[in-house]
């Protein structure tokens, strides 16, 4: 990956974050025998038919997309569990569920290459959908409280997904917040002899990046 589509922002494009979440690792079952893959990131296999094994989503696809293998679907994304989350999350209006931080991203690939290995397809996608509504509504609503008096924010268990999406609105409110409580801190620019105006401090960056 070259970089941040925005990196003054810290923001990364939807295609970039789900490039990320490839390196997550999933279980697969191969259809056939493989020999073990050496590769920079780590050695996989060897595999065996009907042997489960884990490895990074982004060979699991690979390996889905020519049919050497079926992927098993991530506990979390039972319908049971989903539907626990998506209770949970409704019932609490300021705290957020813990999920996996690329579940957006996860639950995405799967769908798109892997819809016949997951159960109930339709109402697994259905939930995430709810799930994913309603937290960013939470978002939504947390992000009307912020005021001048506002000096941080701490959101729990947010996802990647979702860390991405309110990262630019909080950088910018919280600089434009800090800016006006604390004029003193900008100084003004000022030119000494033939040299070009000081870059001027807009007081420290907060730093929003998922970690």
């Amino acid at each position: 990956m070259a970089g941040q589509s925005n990196p003054d922002l810290s923001v990364f494009s939807a295609p970039e974050v789900e490039f990320l979440a490839e390196d997550e690792m999933v279980e697969i079952v191969p259809n056939i025998r493989m020999e073990a893959l050496n590769m920079i990131c780590g050695d996989f296999g060897p595999f065996f038919p009907q042997i489960a094994s884990k490895v990074p989503l982004w060979l699991a696809v690979a390996l889905k997309k020519r049919g050497k293998c079926t992927i098993r679907t991530p506990e979390w994304m039972s319908v049971e569990r989903l539907t626990q989350v998506l209770e949970a999350e409704r019932e609490s209006s300021r705290e957020f569920q813990p999920l996996p931080f690329h579940y957006v991203e996860i639950s995405r690939l799967l769908f798109d290459h892997a819809h016949d290995d997951i159960p109930d397809l339709y109402m697994v996608r259905s939930l995430i959908e709810d799930i994913r509504d309603v937290r960013f509504h939470k978002v939504e609503t947390g992000l009307e409280t912020i005021s001048g008096r506002t000096h941080a924010v701490k959101l729990k268990n947010l996802s990647a997904m979702e860390v991405n999406i309110v990262r630019p609105f909080m950088v910018r409110a919280l600089q434009a917040f800090y800016r006006h409580d604390s004029p003193q801190m900008i100084q003004q620019p000022r030119t000494m002899g033939g040299s070009r105006p000081q870059a001027v401090d807009r007081g420290p960056r907060r730093d929003l990046r998922p970690r």
